[in-house]
């Protein structure tokens, strides 16, 4: 039996997700489309590949039969969350993915019903999106137990890996999103801005289109969330001058160019950045008595994190802690999990 499938494993994200988890012995299949690449990566790291495309469930289900857990690297994730689910919940295997993306986190949580029939877990968003806002979310949420509205907001994306430009540049002319009164709600890119303290100061961040206004009401069922990046007010207000031109971002022959100037620009942050950078989420909840509570977390750079976190969460599966169906990480494992994370560090505020 195969424990641990890495698909997309030589993308900038699978493959420091790889090269980790085979330095703590736990031995994965590496997989993708590209069998040259897999080669490559596996006379590096001496694993087993399996090379398969998505539009082949066969081959899908076939690839994933034998597996405990597949932990899915390959965005954009809105292209390949669906035949990975549908053959997880099929062969029996545990699905994880490292997505950000709303429409994919609502999509998976569909398969609730089916994947508690199955006796499979599925939980998407195991790296820096979503678990240490969503772990905040819920050490919040236990704060002030009766809070109606959540603000979440995070400090230190730097440098970005092709696969987090792709899948910004797939939402980026959709504008954002909140959570209102319970229902997901369209709003403008740039929405919204306020002024945040992430433990040294104030600084100006914007609503953005984050994860957590789906995770963050299923973990915690606070029915008004706002999702805020730090940001300097230049970039705010460009942001804000992209909005009469974001459907243009939506035309085949646009995005495609995009696309491959991605392909070829960016290359995600080097190991100095990886090492030395710091992250920092804030978080805020208030209730209708006017009660508030604030809390902050410092954290590893988001992409060491998302390593740390998405192999601390498969070992957790693999050791048998796997409750079945849709999961959110600290629905699962509780608002300590990234604690339990190397470098994390907690604060409440007021």
């Amino acid at each position: 039996m195969v424990e641990l499938l890495i698909y997309g494993s030589y993308g900038y994200t699978g493959e420091l997700i790889a090269e980790e988890a085979v330095e703590r012995g736990i031995d994965p299949v590496l997989a993708g489309r590209n069998e040259r690449k897999l080669s490559e990566q596996a006379a590096e790291l001496d694993c087993e590949t399996v090379a398969f495309g998505l539009d082949d469930h066969s081959a899908v289900t076939d690839a994933l039969d034998p597996v405990d857990v597949v932990l899915n690297c390959a965005g954009p994730f809105v292209e390949t969350y669906e035949p990975m689910v549908e053959a997880a919940t099929e062969t029996g295997t545990h699905y994880l993915d490292i997505t950000g993306e709303i429409d994919v986190f609502q999509a998976v949580a569909g398969y609730d019903e089916r994947a508690a029939d199955a006796g499979v877990m599925l939980m998407s968003g195991v790296g820096f999106d979503v678990v240490p806002t969503d772990c905040l979310a819920a050490h919040l949420a236990e704060r002030l137990p009766d809070a109606t509205h959540l603000a979440l907001g995070f400090k230190g994306l730097a440098d970005i890996s092709p696969g987090t430009m792709k899948t910004m540049l797939n939402y980026a002319g959709d504008g954002g999103y909140v959570r209102r009164d319970g229902l997901l709600e369209s709003v403008p890119a740039a929405y919204r801005t306020r002024k945040i303290d992430f433990g040294s100061g104030e600084r100006s961040a914007v609503t953005i289109p984050w994860g957590d206004v789906v995770t963050g009401y299923h973990t915690t069922g606070i029915p008004n969330i706002e999702v805020y990046m730090a940001a300097p007010e230049p970039a705010i207000w460009a942001m804000r001058g992209t909005r009469p031109v974001a459907p243009l971002l939506d035309i085949g022959p646009v995005k495609s160019t995009l696309q491959q100037v991605i392909d070829t620009a960016v290359t995600g942050p080097g190991e100095r950045t990886r090492e030395r950078g710091r992250g920092y989420v804030w978080g805020e909840v208030t209730d209708e008595d006017g009660g508030r509570a604030v809390s902050r977390l410092e954290t590893p750079e988001t992409y060491k994190l998302t390593v740390e976190s998405s192999l601390e969460i498969a070992e957790r599966v693999l050791d048998g802690d796997a409750p079945a169906g849709y999961q959110t990480p600290a629905g699962a494992y509780g608002p300590d999990l990234v604690l339990d994370l190397p470098g994390v560090e907690r604060e409440d505020v007021v």
